[in-house]
């Protein structure tokens, strides 16, 4: 029996951020939905997401501003690339890509993703439930993938809690690819900034080979401001102003009534960081150079 995919969340409108981003700004993280008809869900998936077409994702760019985007291939869709790569072509000149690969992907495969738009694979090391799923890639597949990965230019995108990242800082280091984390790094909020795991990313980040998404969502759903997330970003942006990046989120996955809205988190990020050379470098500058300007 197919699937009724109209008991899904309805998708959080978004609205424009107080002061206008700058020409050339990018979101280096969202992620695509449907349509279900043609691009349906796997039945057995760690999340139920909402209908958040390209067509809507391009939408929701204009709309606060963004010239640039990068979507990030969901675990939903297991190792098919086929819903990213379609929205990446809607606007080729504006997007690029994370895609997730079976690990015995051939070279021919791998320019092809090429071609499409993408420049890095995800990695997922957040716990043993991540395993039970398709989709999802360790740190031992980051191994075997990586010579693939250098030769074509891309670089690996890790998900991962930041006890197991600063366990396998060494790995990270030698794996010949630059290295950008989501959620800030995914810490432990209670053990706070002066803790040692965040300590010791801290430590990781002064590498030129390590990156990192200022997106502080997911690190707390009882603060509704953030605000105790701010001084972990601070330390974020001081120690890798050049290798910080912004991504949204979009749409919101898991979050249910406490998606936020795209146009106030760019807020946020302003009321945070009041060096408008820090802002520009952030939203324009670093990803630019990171993904290349399409």
């Amino acid at each position: 029996m197919a699937e009724d995919f109209s008991r899904l969340p309805v998708m959080k409108a978004c609205s424009a951020p107080q002061t206008p981003l700058p020409p050339g700004a990018w979101d280096c993280h969202s992620h695509v939905f449907g349509p279900f008809d043609a691009y349906p869900l796997l039945e057995s998936r760690r999340y139920d997401p909402p209908l958040s077409t390209g067509a809507q994702y391009l939408r929701m760019l204009d709309t606060v501003g963004f010239q640039h985007g990068v979507i990030v291939h969901p675990s939903a869709y297991g190792f098919d690339n086929a819903c990213t790569g379609e929205a990446l072509e809607l606007a080729s000149d504006r997007l690029r890509g994370v895609c997730v690969v079976d690990p015995a992907t051939d070279e021919a495969e791998f320019r092809r993703l090429h071609a499409r738009g993408f420049r890095a694979i995800r990695f997922t090391v957040t716990g043993a439930r991540v395993r039970q799923y398709a989709g999802s890639l360790d740190f031992d597949d980051l191994k075997r993938l990586a010579p693939a990965m250098k030769a074509l230019g891309w670089h690996a995108q890790v998900w991962g809690t930041c006890a197991e990242i600063v366990k396998a800082a060494d790995d990270l280091a030698g794996c010949g690819v630059p290295v950008v984390f989501d959620h800030m790094g995914y810490f432990d909020i209670m053990a706070g900034p002066q803790g040692e795991t965040f300590q010791a990313f801290l430590a990781m980040l002064r590498s030129d080979s390590f990156w990192v998404k200022t997106t502080p969502i997911r690190l707390t759903k009882t603060d509704p401001t953030y605000a105790s997330v701010r001084p972990f970003h601070d330390l974020l942006l001081e120690t890798a102003p050049d290798r910080a990046l912004f991504g949204s989120d979009w749409p919101y996955l898991s979050l249910d009534d406490a998606r936020p809205d795209t146009g106030r988190l760019v807020d946020l990020f302003d009321a945070w960081t009041a060096d408008i050379e820090l802002r520009t470098q952030v939203f324009v500058h670093n990803p630019a150079r990171l993904y290349g300007a399409p």
